[in-house]
C-alpha cells in the first residue's frame, strides 16, 4: 500500500469515527438551557405562564440551579437543584457535601407559574458568572 492510500483511508476512518461521537455528544436537544463550563446556555431564557423549563448538564463539571430567592416575583415558588425551600438552604447543603449538584447529562426542571424576572446562579462557579435569567411572560 503506498502512502497516499494509506493516509486516504486512515483519514476517512478517522473522520467516521470522530463522526460517530459529534452525533453523540450534539445529538437532539431534549432540554431548555445547557450548563457548560462556566455559563448557562442560553444565560437568558423565555418562556410563558406554566411552562416547564428543563436544564440539563451538558459539561463535565458538577452544577446547580438555584434561584436567588430575593430575585424572583413575589408569589412564585422558590426553586433550586436538590428540592430545597430557600437559597440559605441551597447554600449549605451545597458546602457540605454539594447537595443539588447535578453531574454531567444529569437534568432538573421547574414549572414557572408567575410572570417575571428569575434570576438564578450555579453556586460553585458563581464567582466565574455563571448566573441565569428566565423571563417569564403571561
Amino acid at each position: 500500500m503506498n502512502r497516499r492510500t494509506f493516509l486516504a483511508s486512515v483519514g476517512a476512518a478517522g473522520l467516521a469515527g470522530v463522526a460517530g461521537c459529534t452525533a453523540l455528544q450534539f445529538g437532539p436537544k431534549n432540554y431548555d438551557v445547557g450548563m457548560r463550563a462556566v455559563a448557562f446556555d442560553p444565560s437568558e431564557y423565555t418562556v410563558s405562564v406554566g411552562d416547564e423549563v428543563v436544564w440539563t448538564n451538558t459539561s463535565s463539571r458538577a452544577h446547580t440551579v438555584t434561584a436567588y430567592e430575593n430575585s424572583i416575583p413575589e408569589g412564585a415558588d422558590y426553586f433550586a437543584s436538590g428540592g430545597y425551600d430557600g437559597e440559605a438552604a441551597a447554600r449549605e447543603a451545597w458546602r457540605e457535601d454539594m447537595g443539588g449538584a447535578l453531574t454531567s447529562g444529569q437534568s432538573y426542571r421547574h414549572t414557572f407559574d408567575v410572570p417575571g424576572r428569575y434570576d438564578y446562579v450555579c453556586i460553585p462557579h458563581e464567582q466565574g458568572g455563571m448566573i441565569g435569567t428566565i423571563v417569564v411572560e403571561k
